[in-house]
């Protein structure tokens, strides 16, 4: 479940290990690119922390941040 903090959505993955959080990551950065809305991404080993926030709206949670967040949770 993704949580409000901090004026941004955050959510953490874990996984089996570190080449499954990777190729998250990988199919990740794929959609980011297509929707120009590139998130804040933290990686150890099999878990993966994304924030997002909209940066130029002034580092607020809109709309763009909830559609990449379903399109994320869409790639499980």
């Amino acid at each position: 479940m993704w949580k409000e903090y901090n004026n941004k959505l955050k959510k953490e993955f874990q996984f089996k290990d570190f080449i499954e959080a990777a190729s998250f990551i990988t199919k990740v950065s794929i959609i980011s690119e297509k929707y120009n809305h590139h998130p804040e991404i933290y990686n150890v080993y099999n878990k993966v922390e994304i924030s997002l926030c909209t940066h130029d709206q002034g580092s607020v949670i809109t709309k763009k941040d909830h559609d990449l967040a379903r399109k994320i949770d869409d790639l499980l």
